[in-house]
């Protein structure tokens, strides 16, 4: 019984939070009918940025989604989120239909220039910038790090702890191997 009321207050929240960005970023944010964004969800989605999300959502809680000035964010339908799972996007991000992330995925489509030093206000000219691209039906593994520039083919499947950057074909398999030495 109250599983089923925890439901229906993310459902309500979920209409809420939708409707209130769509106000606020009018023209920049669309949504199909979204299936469950937990309340324990941090949405940011800056002005200047455009949002896109497809039917059938579902996020769940301590996951984070942020947009900045510029950004395009496209999540397709029955796209599944799982716990506590990182999407930060300051160029495009692109998440194909039926695609399923295990728990603490993390997708960053920039990272800091680190030649050009660290700075104390993270200006634009600190960070290096590349889509991402994530085909339709992949799932990704838990703990997995999606770096700038990737591109995953449709029906990928990424093994539990990968650290991703640079282009895989559709279909693939994607692990990486580790080693434990014991000394």
């Amino acid at each position: 019984m109250r599983r089923k009321i925890n439901n229906v207050i993310s459902v309500l929240y979920t209409i809420i939070r939708v409707l209130i960005f769509k106000i606020i970023l009018s023209n920049s944010f669309s949504s199909g009918i979204i299936e469950r964004i937990s309340p324990n969800v941090v949405l940011e989605f800056n002005k200047g940025s455009t949002v896109l999300l497809g039917k059938k959502i579902r996020v769940h809680s301590g996951s984070k989604i942020k947009t900045r000035k510029g950004a395009r964010l496209i999540i397709g339908d029955n796209v599944k989120i799982n716990y506590n799972c990182i999407i930060v996007c300051q160029d495009s991000i692109s998440i194909g239909s039926g695609t399923e992330f295990g728990p603490s995925v993390y997708l960053y489509d920039h990272d800091h220039d680190y030649r050009k030093g660290l700075s104390s206000n993270s200006n634009d000219e600190t960070f290096k910038r590349a889509p991402i691209k994530i085909g339709e039906k992949c799932w990704i593994g838990a703990n997995t790090v999606i770096l700038r520039g990737t591109e995953l083919g449709d029906n990928c499947v990424v093994g539990a702890g990968c650290v991703l950057n640079g282009k895989y074909e559709s279909n693939s398999v994607i692990v990486q191997k580790r080693n434990t030495v014991v000394l």
